[in-house]
């Protein structure tokens, strides 16, 4: 005997438009809508970290199906520095503003700050 053996988590998942087995299934996948860059505004910011270290950080952008992790490797790549997302803010290592804040605006972001 399984251990979930006649439950729902022993059967194999189906689609819940067609009934077809998942990997059987070609439906449609839903179109997912972002918030524009244009109606976001990012706010920016240098704070001093432990040991006089500067970190530039941006805060207040929504973070809709995970576009942050690539949003952030665009911003460190433009800036050829470090930097890691922490509760929904994007940390870059340095004082990195004036950079941060031109791919920002080339991406179509409003900023302030």
């Amino acid at each position: 005997m399984r251990l979930f053996e006649g439950t729902e988590f022993d059967r194999p998942l189906r689609c819940e438009v067609c009934e077809e087995l998942d990997e059987d299934c070609t439906c449609p996948l839903p179109a997912v809508e972002l918030t524009p860059p244009r109606k976001q505004i990012a706010r920016l910011g240098v704070e001093k970290r432990k040991r006089g270290k500067l970190m530039t950080v941006v805060r207040d952008l929504i973070d809709e199906h995970e576009h942050l992790p690539d949003l952030l490797t665009q911003l460190k790549n433009h800036c050829g520095a470090g930097g890691a997302l922490k509760d929904g803010i994007i940390e870059i290592q340095g004082d990195q503003i004036d950079r941060v804040r031109e791919k920002l605006t080339s991406l179509g972001y409003r900023t302030k700050g």
